[in-house]
């Protein structure tokens, strides 16, 4: 029965789920970092201007590209594979392949280098969260 209830309730998000188990049925362990970018936004579009995932360069089941802008107005396109996150682009949807930027094995860690009102931002996130957990815990 328990199992039934989980089905149901990931129910909304079945265009999601399917495309997802299909590829780890054929791909074992590999990623879809197509999937993986989607959740990187998700997990930090608060402490940023604007954060999306390009839709003008192709992503693959192996590499995805962000478009971010920072609170300080700086744009980056990222590059999102197996290896982490990096900056391949000072402007939306751009690959420059010149650049050789190190690899972030998080959004926050290379958001945290570019970005102080981005630190700032998940600073203050961090506080509202503990001092709410300090208020329900009374």
């Amino acid at each position: 029965m328990g199992k039934l209830v989980m089905e149901v309730d990931c129910q909304p998000e079945e265009s999601i789920v399917p495309s997802f188990d299909d590829d780890c049925v054929v791909l074992g362990d590999v990623k879809d970092m197509r999937l993986e970018a989607e959740a990187v936004v998700n997990d930090v579009l608060f402490a940023v201007t604007q954060m999306y995932v390009s839709q003008n360069l192709a992503s693959a089941l192996d590499v995805a590209y962000i478009n971010v802008e920072t609170r300080e107005g700086n744009r980056y396109c990222l590059e999102l594979t197996e290896a982490g996150l990096r900056v391949v682009g000072y402007a939306f949807d751009q690959v420059n392949e010149d650049l050789s930027n190190q690899y972030h094995e998080t959004v926050y860690s290379l958001l945290d280098t570019l970005s102080p009102g981005y630190r700032e931002a998940f600073g203050n996130a961090l506080l509202q969260r503990l001092e709410s957990l300090k208020q329900n815990g009374r």
